[in-house]
């Protein structure tokens, strides 16, 4: 048994959920709904079962999390609820058939697996928590387990945005959007794409956001320079806390080369059952009789092979892996801290954000291994102190003041990604389209309720035709069409609802339609586009740079 000593520093790991608001009640079934059932199966629900373990034994941790507002919209939806059963079902099914087909050869283990894996998902999904898995973390959060933090309201890119009304309604419609789903206001915020401009902290002071997270950069060139770098938090003027990322901890994780999810030993991502079992098995799950992932995954990465030569997947070998790289990323965590600590001459603190989806979606391991990490920091070590943002600032209620600098977490830590030869067409229609919104705000003080049904419908169109998904979709060259189509739709629908209610002239038979369509944030109210939004309603609590 070590003996007790002092932490030598703190470990805040950051997990960024987030998935753009896709639904469409116009169709029977829709291919980019995937997106969340295989999240909810991969990723939500392991992360959930995960918490609901260590719970169960008695093992604390603390952990950061974003649940972004479409995402959150997405979960608690009871037309995609309904569907993700469905989903889940043809996916038993499969399963089963697949563990029949399997048996006798080496595959036999991961085929046994994913029957039982499938069958408690459900359980979790629906019988634990009635199919709305945020009823799980909300409940951690409430028992001071878990810290969930908002993002932008559509994840809009707020630096490229043109106006300050804008980017308040971003923060402030997720700011009650948040409200809804989890009874209380947010004190952070995970800025979408992590991308901060000087003076976006005091339209988060406005809404009463605490803190929130930014590039490594973004820090150690903040203005003046910060003197612990990255390793501790610092205060905008505006009271408002920034997290800087380390890269240490990214690196690790997320190195394609050195990272720990290429080992050969965890699951193959590119060889899938949708490839490979006979088609009449996966017509059920496939949308349009062209074959494509669905999840289950017979073989592991092998090492720098042909796709077509990886071996069996073995999941109980998988696990133990998992266990061994959490062991190695809690040791080299304990050796960063006591070097900063050794070098700084403080209590240094490290902030290792990841995408959600990449702990079960990518990596399909990674529950595991962030389950091991959580039981070996808790028994096995004093000198790292898992911590949340939350707590860290109230247990430390001063820090420099800085302006952080401009940053993302995109390539080359910029803006590029989101703003390219591939997509800057898109911010003329936006731009505009943010203008006239503040415009009708500011005109329709006192609308009738058609007009009101209307200019809420104008603001949740705009809302998301921002989604910075949109801008990344078209760089990358995935699903670009999509991408094109999102973006020119709710343009399009912006555009034509400015017109009617400007004219006098509201088709109400297209606007129901609209609101039935794209039916995301119920309790918006379209007067937080006003310039003065913020002073005739109060919005937003006072900030200082105490947290008591």
């Amino acid at each position: 048994m070590p003996s007790l000593q002092a932490p030598v520093g703190s470990l805040s790991l950051v997990l960024h959920a987030h998935l753009p608001y896709v639904r469409h009640p116009e169709y029977e079934s829709f291919l980019e709904e995937d997106w969340l059932y295989e999240a909810i199966t991969e990723t939500y629900v392991p992360l959930l079962r995960m918490m609901d373990r260590l719970e169960a034994d008695g093992v604390p941790f603390a952990l950061t999390m974003s649940i972004t507002p479409p995402l959150a919209e997405m979960l608690a939806d009871p037309l995609l609820q309904q569907r993700y059963g469905k989903r889940l079902q043809d996916l038993l099914e499969l399963a089963a058939k697949e563990a029949d087909r399997r048996r006798g050869t080496p595959f036999a283990e991961a085929a046994d697996f994913y029957v039982r894996e499938l069958e408690e998902v459900r359980e979790i999904w629906e019988g634990r928590y009635g199919r709305n898995v945020l009823k799980g973390f909300k409940r951690h959060q409430d028992e001071g387990r878990l810290c969930i933090v908002t993002c932008g309201a559509t994840h809009g890119y707020l630096p490229l945005m043109a106006t300050d009304e804008g980017r308040r309604a971003q923060v402030q419609v997720a700011r009650a959007n948040y409200r809804k789903h989890f009874d209380r206001d947010p004190d952070g915020i995970w800025l979408p794409e992590c991308a901060y401009a000087p003076g976006l902290d005091r339209v988060l002071a406005e809404a009463g956001i605490r803190f929130f997270f930014t590039e490594t950069h973004g820090l150690t060139f903040a203005t003046p320079r910060p003197k612990f770098g990255h390793y501790r938090p610092v205060f905008c003027e505006s009271g408002v806390a920034a997290f800087g990322r380390d890269p240490e901890c990214s690196k690790q994780v997320w190195s394609a080369d050195e990272g720990y999810p290429g080992d050969a030993d965890y699951r193959e991502f590119y060889r899938d059952a949708g490839w490979e079992a006979p088609e009449e098995d996966v017509r059920p799950i496939i949308h349009d009789g062209v074959r494509r992932n669905v999840g289950l995954k017979y073989h592991r990465i092998t090492g720098k092979v042909d796709l077509q030569d990886k071996q069996p997947y073995f999941p109980s070998a998988a696990a133990s892996k998992a266990a061994e790289h959490a062991g190695n990323f809690l040791f080299n965590r304990q050796a960063q801290l006591r070097h900063l600590n050794g070098q700084l001459g403080v209590h240094p603190h490290l902030v290792a954000p990841y995408d959600a989806e990449l702990f079960g979606h990518w990596w399909f391991e990674g529950p595991t291994f962030l389950e091991m990490f959580f039981r070996k920091a808790a028994f096995d070590q004093q000198e790292l102190r898992l911590t949340t943002p939350r707590q860290w600032l109230a247990d430390n209620p001063t820090a420099q003041i800085c302006t952080p600098a401009a940053s993302s977490w995109g390539d080359k830590g910029f803006y590029g990604v989101w703003l390219n030869g591939d997509n800057a067409w898109i911010y003329k229609h936006l731009h505009r389209a943010e203008e006239r919104m503040a415009e009708l705000a500011m005109r329709y003080s006192n609308p009738t309720d058609l007009e009101r049904r209307a200019l809420n419908q104008a603001a949740r169109e705009l809302l998301l035709a921002q989604a910075s998904d949109w801008a990344f979709i078209m760089t990358m060259k995935t699903t670009v069409p999509y991408a094109i189509k999102r973006t020119r739709d709710h343009v399009h629908n912006f555009n034509g609802l400015y017109l009617q209610v400007t004219e006098g002239r509201i088709e109400e038979g297209w606007l129901g339609e609209l609101e039935w369509k794209n039916a995301a944030f119920q309790e918006i109210d379209y007067s937080v586009f006003r310039s003065d939004y913020v002073t005739a309603r109060g919005a937003g609590a006072a900030v200082s740079s105490r947290f008591d």
